[in-house]
């Protein structure tokens, strides 16, 4: 099967120049409308589907997100490696703005999220010690190199609720923890497709260092928007590169795919048909 990339841009990465057969189409989910109608094409040679995390213009909050209709829409349309593009702001010196990161664990702090296909009914758990793909984390950071940005591999993410920004004592905090950046929407983004079974890569793309940095002004949008326009164009950049980085490699050894083998922990003769049809798209495999 050939593998099909799917990108959730964030704040400052609202479209993808340079597809063809582009259209914008409409994808219906048992979760609802996912946060954008998603643009799908070929992007040199290889089919990408393509959604804005906030929709264009910005309408949702990291709250409001729909990360299930928007996980589920992707694996609908036949997507294999999602790559999420997130701004950041960096609880590290030297990791400055401008900087990318690739993720490679997270810390979730979000309260107020659905963080789950499961439900009654069917209940299940994946493992999620490594919560991103390393082999498809390695082609991003490779694609992101390409763009001549400055490139950490490997950092921890905490994810906040938001949508206001960090105290100094909540910065200074997280700092503590050793934690490396801090956003908003990386999760349950990256619980729900495991669950889903998506290789899932995370670019950070750094816009600010918090408010913990004694020579930075406190976090305003501006800045963050500022920031992240213009890393709008290498983001676009390091995915034009995906599409032949991904025909080159091999397929994923991680796991990524079998998530599921295992999780499920309600009895057959006790699963919910009515959840069961559900979540066909994304649990079929297993169910």
């Amino acid at each position: 099967m050939e593998r099909m990339i799917g990108v959730i841009g964030g704040s400052g990465v609202y479209q993808i120049d340079g597809l063809e057969e582009a259209e914008w189409v409409d994808v219906e989910t048992p979760f609802g409308a996912p946060s954008d109608q998603i643009l799908t094409g070929r992007l040199n040679g290889r089919q990408i589907a393509f959604l804005p995390r906030h929709g264009r213009g910005h309408v949702h909050t990291p709250s409001t997100v729909p990360y299930r209709a928007n996980i589920f829409a992707m694996k609908e349309l036949g997507v294999t490696d999602l790559v999420a593009v997130s701004a950041v702001g960096s609880l590290k010196e030297a990791y400055a703005p401008g900087d990318f990161l690739i993720v490679d664990q997270y810390i979730d702090r979000t309260f107020a999220r659905e963080k789950t296909f499961f439900g009654p009914g069917l209940v299940g758990h994946v493992p999620f010690a490594h919560p991103t793909c390393a082999q498809l984390s390695a082609l991003c950071a490779e694609a992101a190199r390409g763009t001549g940005t400055a490139v950490h591999e490997g950092g921890t993410y905490v994810a906040m609720e938001g949508p206001q920004f960090s105290t100094l004592a909540e910065s200074r905090l997280y700092r503590s923890w050793g934690a490396d950046v801090i956003g908003m929407t990386g999760m349950p983004e990256a619980k729900l497709a495991r669950e889903a079974e998506l290789c899932y890569a995370c670019v950070a793309m750094i816009t600010d260092y918090d408010c913990w940095h004694p020579d930075h002004d406190a976090v305003d949008v501006a800045q963050v928007v500022a920031t992240a326009m213009k890393n709008a164009d290498k983001a676009r950049a390091l995915v034009a590169a995906l599409p032949e980085l991904l025909a080159a490699s091999k397929g994923c050894d991680e796991g990524c795919g079998q998530a599921l083998d295992g999780a499920i922990m309600t009895a057959p003769a006790k699963r919910d048909p009515a959840m069961i049809e559900k979540l066909q798209t994304v649990m079929g495999r297993v169910l």
